[in-house]
């Protein structure tokens, strides 16, 4: 499956920025796209490609044709959005699809958004529509990612935060690998019940505690068996029972 990420916008584009200025929007955009790539990869028959660059702003048409002469299966615009140039009230996660509604564009949208609102517990936003280059000018199933507003302060904060970053890379990943049936190069490892019943007890009480954040997320992890670079559900256990 032939994969193209797409880091919206880029390094010089004007305007695209916390009202603040301490965050471009390309830097949240670079960044979770580098945080997905490596989990796909892990993935049979997954291909990567991305049509940004650190160098300049590539412009729309390029990367679009780039995307169709490489044939891609999945075309991926990672976003954070805005309302005007000034602080608002506006929030959440929205998920974009072409104005005809393709299935398989709006399927694989709808995937992405539940697994964005469960893991950042943002407010969801729900699929749109929309007349975007990206989504318009591309032969495959193409959606637009819109990961929280630049324009909000709580959620300006979260978008200049890694682990926000990762957490949205690791979302937007479940989603792919869960609605193409991607099986994993190395074979997960398997989770008896009970070590998964006491690991997300652990989950909930650390979460609960403000210890933790997306608990559903390291919940599905744990349930996945992708826990071996990360905290194994022993860890968990401890750690709550440490923090009381």
């Amino acid at each position: 499956m032939k994969i193209m990420l797409d880091a919206g916008h880029g390094p010089e584009t004007p305007g695209k920025q916390t009202p603040d200025g301490l965050m471009k929007e390309y830097q949240f955009n670079r960044a979770v796209a580098n945080h997905l790539a490596p989990i796909l990869r892990e993935y049979k028959s997954v291909e990567l490609q991305t049509v940004h660059s650190d160098a300049r702003d590539v412009p729309l048409r390029e990367r679009t044709d780039q995307a169709n002469r490489w044939g891609a299966d999945l075309y991926v615009s990672i976003h954070a959005n805005a309302a005007g140039g000034q602080w608002s009230d506006a929030q959440g996660i929205e998920t974009f699809v072409y104005t005809t509604n393709p299935s398989g564009s709006r399927a694989i949208a709808e995937a992405v958004q539940a697994e964005l609102v469960i893991a950042t517990g943002r407010r969801n936003r729900g699929v749109k529509l929309g007349d975007l280059h990206v989504l318009r000018e591309t032969n495959m199933d193409a959606i637009l990612i819109e990961c929280g507003f630049m324009t909000n302060r709580q959620e300006a904060e979260l978008l200049k935060d890694d682990s926000y970053r990762r957490i949205c890379a690791g979302a937007i990943a479940n989603a792919i690998i869960k609605h193409y049936g991607l099986k994993p190069k190395k074979e997960a490892v398997k989770v008896d019940n009970w070590r998964i019943e006491m690991g997300n007890k652990a989950i909930d009480n650390l979460a609960a505690k403000g210890k933790l954040e997306s608990p559903e997320l390291w919940k599905m992890r744990l349930k996945n068996g992708e826990m071996e670079r990360e905290l194994p559900w022993l860890l968990f256990a401890l750690i709550d029972r440490v923090t009381d």
